[in-house]
């Protein structure tokens, strides 16, 4: 009952904070294919505007617009970097392989080159990543049945 709960919770925020954050919103919401952006996730709830979205506005210093699945190669990565994002803390839940999380466009790159990015899900990465990373790139790291497989088999 509680997961129900909390998901349940998880939609209804989501809803909520996408009615509003819609309106902080300074750029179209598109897919680096340029389609409707679709979301990245909702359990846990990401995105900068916590609405399940890797949407941007100009506050977001981060651009946190690349939906990335994540990889325990990735986590160990970003936290040698500084950035745990596997640790529990405050309201923030901590991630492990295989959660979706909106990260930095940069964050991403920097992972890319040194052979740790995580999986990209392509419909759910904002357009505004291809100011940073190349489409090809991308579709390089993209998320396919086969690589969730994978990482369950590895890393799960």
């Amino acid at each position: 009952m509680k997961t129900v709960q909390r998901a349940f919770l998880g939609i209804f925020l989501a809803v909520s904070s996408a009615s509003s954050s819609s309106q902080n919103s300074t750029i179209t919401d598109l897919n680096v294919f340029g389609s409707g952006l679709e979301i990245c996730s909702l359990n846990p709830l990401t995105g900068w505007f916590r609405d399940g979205y890797c949407r941007t506005d100009s506050g977001d210093h981060g651009v946190h617009v690349v939906c990335a699945t994540m990889t325990k190669t990735f986590l160990t990565f970003t936290k040698n970097r500084g950035n745990d994002l596997s640790t529990r803390r405050g309201g923030f839940p901590g991630l492990n392989p295989g959660d979706r999380w909106c990260l930095c466009a940069t964050r991403w790159r920097e992972a890319m080159v040194a052979n740790s990015a995580p999986l990209v899900v392509m419909k759910s990465t904002h357009e505004k990543t291809l100011q940073i990373n190349s489409l090809q790139e991308l579709m390089v790291n993209q998320v396919t049945t086969q690589h969730i497989m994978d990482i369950q088999k590895q890393e799960l």
